[in-house]
């Protein structure tokens, strides 16, 4: 079982930037894959950035450029820095990962971008 809890979400205005975070209750290194979905009012949810075990990071076409992710394996923490925010960034972040062809996801935090 793994844990996931999010924090850093806020209002910002457009060109602004935010750290979102995710602290696990799992050790992070030993997890398959770990990274952050968004979901937008009316939208299905969808990959922003995922670090995969031994195979590097990835990232969504929007975000590619503006967002990156990381972790702290001493705090079990994954962090998805989010600069020059735009409108259509706005969204309920999730943290995901995949441990053991289980998945698990975090409470959501609301990220709004608007002046």
């Amino acid at each position: 079982q793994v844990q996931l809890v999010e924090s850093g979400g806020g209002l910002v205005q457009p060109g602004g930037s935010l750290r979102l975070s995710c602290a696990s209750s799992g050790t992070i290194f030993s997890l398959d894959a770990v990274g952050w979905y968004r979901q937008a009012p009316g939208k299905q949810r969808e990959l922003v950035a995922v670090i995969i075990k031994g195979g590097g990071s990835k990232y969504a076409e929007p975000v590619k450029g503006r967002f990156s992710i990381d972790t702290d394996n001493a705090r079990n923490t994954v962090y998805l820095q989010m600069n020059s925010l735009k409108p259509e960034d706005t969204a309920v972040y999730y943290c995901h990962a995949h441990y053991r062809r289980r998945d698990y996801w975090g409470q959501g935090t609301q990220v709004t971008v608007s002046s």
